[in-house]
C-alpha cells in the first residue's frame, strides 16, 4: 500500500485550519491555548501524585496530632502543596471543615483547567467531522461542469475522499482519545486525593474532639449541717 496516497496538503489544512480556528472562536484563545499546554504536558511529561510519599507524610503528621493534640501539633510538609495549605488551616482553626473547605478550593484550582481542556478538546472533535465535510464539499466544487475531464474528476473524488478521513481521524483518533487521557489522568488523582483526606480524616478525629473531664474527677462542696 502506497502511504503517500493518503496525502494531501491543501485537503488536510482544510480540516485541520478550518477545525481549529472553529474551536477557538467556540472557546476562546485562552482555553485552546491551556488546552494545549496541558495535553501536551500528559503526552510527554505526565506529572504523577505520588500518593505514597503524601500518606506517609500525613501519617507522621497524624502521629504528632495524636500524641500532642490540635493545639501542639506541628506536622512537617507533606512536599504536596494542596494538603500542606489544608494542614495550615486546620492548625490554624482547629477546625476539620477549615481543612475539607482548603482542599475543596484545591480541587476547584486543579480540575478547573483541566476541565475547561475536556471541554474545549470534545468541541474540537465534534467539529473535525464538520471540517472533513466542508472539504468534501469543496472539492466536489471543483469537478467540471462541462465535458468529462477524467484528470479533475479523480482529482476531485480523491480530495472528497482525504477530507472525509482526515475529519474522521483527527476527532476519533486524536482529539477524543486526548480528552480521554486528560480526564482519566485528573479522575485518577483526584480519587487518590480524596482517598488520602478521608484517611487522614478518620486518623486524627479522635484527637480533634473536645477532650472533658471526667466527672467522677469533679468536686462538689459539702453542705454545712
Amino acid at each position: 500500500m502506497d502511504l503517500t496516497a493518503l496525502y494531501d496538503g491543501t485537503t488536510l489544512a482544510i480540516v485541520v485550519g478550518g477545525t481549529a480556528l472553529a474551536t477557538v472562536l467556540r472557546c476562546g484563545r485562552s482555553d485552546v491555548a491551556a488546552t494545549i499546554r496541558i495535553a501536551t504536558r500528559q503526552l510527554f511529561a505526565p506529572s504523577r501524585f505520588d500518593s505514597e510519599a503524601v500518606r506517609a507524610a500525613l501519617a507522621r503528621a497524624a502521629q504528632d496530632f495524636q500524641r500532642n493534640g490540635p493545639l501542639r501539633a506541628d506536622p512537617r510538609s507533606t512536599g504536596d502543596g494542596e494538603f500542606d495549605d489544608a494542614l495550615h488551616a486546620l492548625l490554624a482553626h482547629r477546625s476539620m471543615a477549615r481543612f475539607d473547605d482548603a482542599l475543596a478550593d484545591a480541587r476547584e484550582k486543579r480540575l478547573g483547567p483541566a476541565e475547561a481542556a475536556i471541554r474545549t478538546l470534545m468541541q474540537a472533535t465534534e467539529l473535525a467531522p464538520v471540517f472533513g465535510l466542508a472539504g468534501t464539499l469543496i472539492s466536489l466544487s471543483q469537478m467540471p461542469a462541462q465535458g468529462v475531464d477524467r484528470g479533475a474528476y479523480l482529482a476531485a473524488i480523491g480530495m472528497a475522499v482525504h477530507a472525509t478521513l482526515y475529519g474522521l481521524v483527527l476527532a476519533n483518533l486524536l482529539l477524543a482519545p486526548l480528552a480521554r487521557v486528560v480526564e482519566r489522568h485528573a479522575r485518577a488523582e483526584e480519587a487518590a486525593r480524596h482517598a488520602l483526606a478521608q484517611w487522614f480524616e478518620a486518623e486524627i478525629a479522635p484527637a480533634m474532639m473536645p477532650q472533658h473531664e471526667p466527672r467522677g474527677h469533679h468536686h462538689h462542696p459539702g453542705v454545712a449541717a
